[in-house]
């Protein structure tokens, strides 16, 4: 039996209060920590309590714009979660509680854009296991999405200032805390590292422009998730026209702004979503990503690095098949070549032999029809950025793409979200990771990377090839696959190839074409 302790659990002294967390298997569990709190559209204040807070139960996620519907559980399985504003709460786990034991610190920013998602949203964000197995803190944060966090206000009254990166801001609040408190949980504030997938990766670069982020975190670990213009791009301009909007669609009058701190969300939302896509016809601003200002300097791809970002390492990389979650209804190993040719042609037309023969050449150990999943969407940008970021050799700048085949629709390839639970050293947790003699080793090889990553800056693994940084002249990228190897600049002509024949694929619509939900 695994070990279960409440009453012997000493209380824990923070700068916000008294803590009571619960011990078990092992560990020191603290859930629903509350790190800030901030009345709508405002800027994160300091939380204070009286008392010992208890801090055995998840803490409420931020409220979604839409209701979620339960799909693709075998892809990403899900935990859903209460919902309310004053969502800004983080959760724990540590083996140790004291100070002088100074563990890395890995600090988990969770998916979903900047609209959706939640510290606790996948069974595989669950961080006892690599607490455990890193012998580090690992912490998770909620914090405002969507309108709640990223629209701005600020025309309209000085206390609005930075509504339009109020969700960031919140993150920055989370970070001041664990830099403040960290130690009591045997945690090194001076060596901590952010990660993050798909809106979370974005959000990891987003706090390397972020001046109030800056000595709050050492390295930075982006999943899956690179912003720019063509993906996702930070939002410029001001409020006024979408909140114009909003406040004549709910028969409020200009000098009124302050009566939607107050409307009912659901309400807020219904207008919302009612008249932005009319000012965004126009041109204008909408929010729902964050602003580039004074505060946050916007993504590096489309506005560059800060100096600052320069000094921190990276650790970067994307999926195989990303947004390909559209299940295969054939065996592609039991079709015919003429079988196989025909559905590339749909596709590629009279140069899909030509396409097909790159692919092999790139991809020697994969089957031909893979190349209809590959991803178009993160695999380029990260390369960008890896190669960004590595231009001043001033610190390590890691990439790798995550290529593994998994035992669904006749040998599914990676998909968005898949490569989560080996990082989280939690595949026992997503059913389909259960790949006998391959995903346990595989685990092994990519969370010892990651954790050497986290606590030197350099992601070393016995068990793995010699992982060298990017310069601007090399790229080498370890594939994570049932062998895994070091490849320089491996894919570079097939990507040209598929760009000289293919449009430019569309995030948004890929999205929609799939009906993605992560």
């Amino acid at each position: 039996m695994k070990t279960f302790c409440y009453d012997d659990v000493p209380v824990i002294e923070t700068t916000s209060g008294k803590l009571k967390g619960y011990f078990y298997d092992g560990e020191y569990i603290f859930k629903g920590v509350p790190y800030a709190y901030a009345k709508r559209f405002q800027m994160p204040e300091k939380m204070v309590w009286e008392g010992v807070m208890d801090a055995t139960s998840y803490g409420f996620v931020c409220p979604l714009m839409n209701q979620e519907t339960p799909k693709g559980e075998l892809f990403v399985p899900h935990r859903y979660w209460p919902q309310d504003e004053h969502c800004q709460n983080l959760n724990i786990w540590t083996t140790s509680l004291q100070k002088e034991m100074k563990k890395p610190v890995l600090v988990w920013l969770h998916g979903g854009g900047y609209q959706a998602g939640s510290s606790i949203e996948q069974v595989a964000y669950d961080g006892a296991n690599l607490c455990r197995f890193a012998d580090a803190v690992v912490v998770s944060i909620n914090h405002r999405l969507n309108i709640l966090g990223y629209l701005d206000l600020s025309c309209y009254n000085k206390k609005y200032e930075n509504s339009g990166n109020a969700g960031h801001a919140d993150i920055v609040a989370a970070l001041e805390w664990i830099h403040e408190n960290i130690d009591v949980f045997g945690g090194d504030p001076d060596n901590v590292t952010i990660f993050g997938q798909s809106g979370g990766g974005m959000k990891a670069a987003d706090l390397m422009q972020i001046e109030a982020a800056d000595g709050l975190f050492h390295k930075v670990l982006i999943m899956s998730g690179v912003g720019c213009k063509e993906i996702l791009p930070s939002s410029t301009g001001d409020g006024r026209k979408i909140v114009s909007a909003l406040l004549k669609e709910l028969n409020l009058k200009e000098d009124e702004v302050e009566a939607l701190e107050t409307i009912p969300y659901a309400k807020l939302v219904q207008a919302y979503e009612k008249v932005s896509p009319i000012v965004a016809k126009e041109g204008g601003y909408i929010g729902g990503t964050p602003l580039v200002n004074n505060y946050y300097k916007g993504n590096p791809l489309d506005y560059g690095f800060r100096e600052h970002a320069y000094d921190i390492p990276m650790m970067i990389g994307s999926v195989f098949g990303e947004f390909s979650f559209r299940p295969m209804e054939y065996d592609k190993t039991k079709l015919s070549e003429s079988e196989i040719m025909h559905r590339l042609e749909q596709v590629y037309g009279k140069r899909a032999s030509e396409v097909a023969d790159c692919f092999r050449k790139t991809y020697p150990e994969k089957h031909v029809l893979d190349l209809l999943s590959l991803d178009r969407i993160m695999r380029q940008p990260s390369k960008r950025l890896a190669k960004l970021h590595a231009k001043k050799g001033k610190s390590g700048t890691f990439l790798y793409n995550f290529v593994l085949e998994f035992p669904l629709y006749y040998g599914k390839t990676a998909w968005h979200c898949a490569d989560i639970p080996f990082f989280f050293y939690n595949i026992d947790k997503v059913e389909v990771c259960s790949i006998p003699g391959i995903s346990e080793k595989l685990q092994e090889q990519i969370c010892n990377a990651w954790t050497s990553f986290a606590r030197t800056g350099k992601p070393e693994c016995v068990d793995l090839p010699e992982w060298k940084s990017v310069t601007e002249n090399e790229e080498p990228t370890m594939v994570f696959d049932q062998k895994c190897e070091v490849r320089n600049c491996y894919d570079d002509t097939l990507y040209e190839l598929i760009d000289s024949i293919l449009p430019p694929v569309c995030l948004r619509e890929e999205i929609k074409d799939q009906d993605v939900q992560h």
